[in-house]
């Protein structure tokens, strides 16, 4: 049987494509999660996937983790910490554990726009080409927004504070991090996939003045959307106390969505699912139920 192995299952996409793979039916023994906070992940043991230790720094302890394992699902590493390295050791450890197919998830990029992403677009860039050169079988999947965090850049509160960002009807088409791991574990159990990328936008494309309307008509109550410039957009989260760098960064992900960087309907996701994704309308009425 192939054995598959999915790197990062502290978090939340992780943890959600070693739950599709064992829905899809996929022996637990045969599934293989990587961590390095092993002992926190007493529900997927007890569902019997093997946790092993790695550290993304850690190259021997990938190296050992690897053995005997035939996919890799790279869970890319988080913002503000050196991605280059973490990516290439994961990489580097697989082909030398003899793996054969690694799946690296990247963020969506819009053709020809040239748009760099702080701390994101130039290690997708260096980590697609190791991947692409490392000999292994690969396959990119190329990742939206997350349909259900998109609050982070519109607030937690739009029906009392209304919805001010530095954007309006530039659209987006993104999807949930589930469905988005439910297309990892299609991926990972079904052939034909190898030296393939997917753009895996969604079919519902809504910008945030969009977003403003669907709140209000949901909750019918009024929800105010009003155009900021970008420094007013981070002063405010400054003052609500998120740190400078991270209001940046996220201020960086509005003005991309404006520009339609993450608008790209490929139809991939729909047809690795076997079904229309969520709209935005959809994830909030099942998220009040």
């Amino acid at each position: 049987m192939t054995k598959i192995l999915v790197t990062g299952i502290s978090g939340m996409i992780g943890k959600l494509t070693v739950e599709h793979l064992l829905k899809k039916e996929v022996p637990a023994s045969d599934i293989i999660g990587l961590s390095r906070k092993k002992e926190e992940l007493t529900d997927l043991t007890a569902q019997g996937v093997e946790v092993r230790f790695g550290d993304y720094f850690d190259y021997d302890s990938l190296v050992n983790a690897f053995k005997g394992v035939d996919k890799v699902m790279l869970t890319s590493a988080v913002a503000f910490s050196d991605r280059f390295t973490q990516h290439y050791n994961v990489i580097t450890a697989a082909r030398q554990a003899d793996v054969k197919h690694v799946v690296y998830m990247s963020i969506m990029r819009k053709e020809g726009s040239g748009r760099i992403m702080p701390e994101i677009t130039e290690s997708d860039l260096f980590t697609e080409q190791v991947l692409k050169s490392s000999g292994l079988d690969y396959t990119i999947v190329y990742h939206p927004p997350f349909t259900d965090v998109l609050s982070i850049y519109y607030g937690s509160k739009p029906y009392e504070n209304g919805i001010k960002v530095p954007a309006a009807d530039g659209k987006m088409a993104p999807a949930t991090r589930d469905e988005l791991a439910e297309a990892h574990a299609a991926i990972l159990t079904t052939p034909g996939h190898e030296n393939k990328t997917y753009s895996l936008g969604g079919n519902d494309a809504v910008s945030f003045a969009g977003i403003a309307k669907i709140l209000a008509e949901v909750e019918r109550k009024p929800v105010p959307f009003s155009t900021i410039t970008p420094g007013e957009y981070i002063d405010g989260m400054v003052k609500d106390g998120t740190p400078l760098k991270v209001a940046e960064f996220l201020t960086n992900w509005v003005t991309a969505i404006e520009s339609g960087e993450f608008e790209h309907q490929s139809g991939d996701l729909e047809r690795l699912l076997g079904r229309k994704t969520k709209t935005f309308t959809e994830y909030i009425e099942s998220s009040l139920v």
